[in-house]
């Protein structure tokens, strides 16, 4: 369960980069993911309901290279022991060692390893992503929301299996698949 594939959301505003070079050509820079960024999962429950929750504490850095999309990066971290639910025993539950582990894995990290256009604002970032000292291969898909002035916005979403991560408890009651919904906001330094 981590939104870490808010970093490669990050990446994505590359291809549109290319695609408008004359205009985009203005995003290249390093970003620094704002805290008014919005990581979001859904785990599906059988029979209907589920768990949804967001993470409150999280950073990272995109690098964006206009017109070569190739040389982005993204790199992400977020504290799986921000995760809230609106319950505060679901909440104790995911941060406990039986899903997230958080005492002894503080940080849940994603960092990019190929970033490729596929749309004229979209891209498509692989990296890895590491949770409960477990690292695995993971895609997520980025669409450039906008851009003003120093900033950048991006909607990042993804689907990442909990099970290879230790964090498979509960199913097949609750599905084995996390979707994330993120919206990263980033500020050029």
């Amino acid at each position: 369960m981590f939104k870490i594939a808010f970093t490669a959301t990050l990446l994505a505003f590359f291809a549109p980069l290319e695609a408008k070079s004359e205009t985009l050509s203005q995003l290249r820079g390093r970003y620094v993911i704002e805290a008014s960024s919005e990581i979001g999962f859904l785990v599906s429950q059988l029979g209907g309901g589920g768990v949804k929750g967001s993470f409150r504490r999280f950073s990272g850095i995109f690098n964006l290279m206009p017109g070569n999309t190739a040389r982005s990066s993204v790199t992400f971290s977020l504290e799986p022991a921000s995760v809230e639910t609106g319950q505060t025993r679901v909440e104790d539950f995911l941060k406990s060692s039986a899903v997230f582990s958080a005492r002894e894995h503080p940080l849940i990290r994603f960092r990019s390893t190929r970033v490729r256009q596929d749309g004229p604002d979209s891209a498509i970032i692989e990296g890895v992503l590491t949770a409960r000292g477990i690292t695995r291969r993971e895609t997520f898909h980025a669409k450039l929301a906008g851009w003003q002035g120093r900033n950048v916005r991006f909607q990042v979403t993804g689907d990442i299996l909990r099970s290879p991560y230790g964090m498979d408890v509960g199913t097949p009651i609750y599905a084995d698949r996390v979707h994330f919904e993120m919206t990263l906001t980033g500020k050029r330094k």
